[in-house]
């Protein structure tokens, strides 16, 4: 049973251009995704973090500790910072959201692009598979053919 290997120029009428989706998925953000983008990982990350701990620690120390005259958010109740800390957590929370929308956006992207080049890397194996089983059919007609010559014996050989 002989196959007919596909040709590397059926392979590459068959095959989609691969391209970077990173790239291409930066150069479709708008300026405010991009920031909107850059907000979501610097709060992401342990700077942000630690510049928020540091900050709490920092006024609640300060408003704790302090001679009275010079306290500017009176301990037990933080209000100002408690504001402040709402404040910023009610804008946040969007912006995270929408950014977090964009990265998996990206993510689905990237996921599409591993799956197409997957398929192109099936096909090619596909192909060089049905070559090796072309070229193995081959070789079986090549032995079988010169099976009389190996079974034909010199008299030297017989001996």
């Amino acid at each position: 049973m002989k196959h007919n290997p596909i040709s590397l120029e059926e392979l590459k009428k068959r095959a989609h251009p691969i391209f970077n989706v990173n790239t291409e998925h930066h150069d479709r953000l708008s300026p405010l995704k991009k920031v909107a983008l850059w907000i979501t990982n610097k709060v992401g990350s342990m700077g942000f973090f630690l510049i928020i701990f540091v900050w709490t620690i920092g006024w609640l120390s300060w408003n704790t500790l302090a001679p009275k005259p010079m306290c500017f958010d009176p301990y037990p109740a933080f209000v100002l910072w408690l504001f402040i800390s709402n404040m910023i957590q009610i804008f946040l929370m969007p912006l995270i959201m929408v950014g977090q929308n964009l990265q998996s956006d990206h993510a689905e992207l990237r996921a599409q692009s591993d799956f197409e080049i997957n398929k192109k890397s099936e096909m090619e194996i596909e192909a060089i598979l049905m070559h090796l089983e072309n070229h193995d059919e081959l070789l079986r007609e090549i032995m079988a053919a010169l099976e009389p010559f190996n079974q034909q014996k010199t008299p030297k050989e017989a001996t």
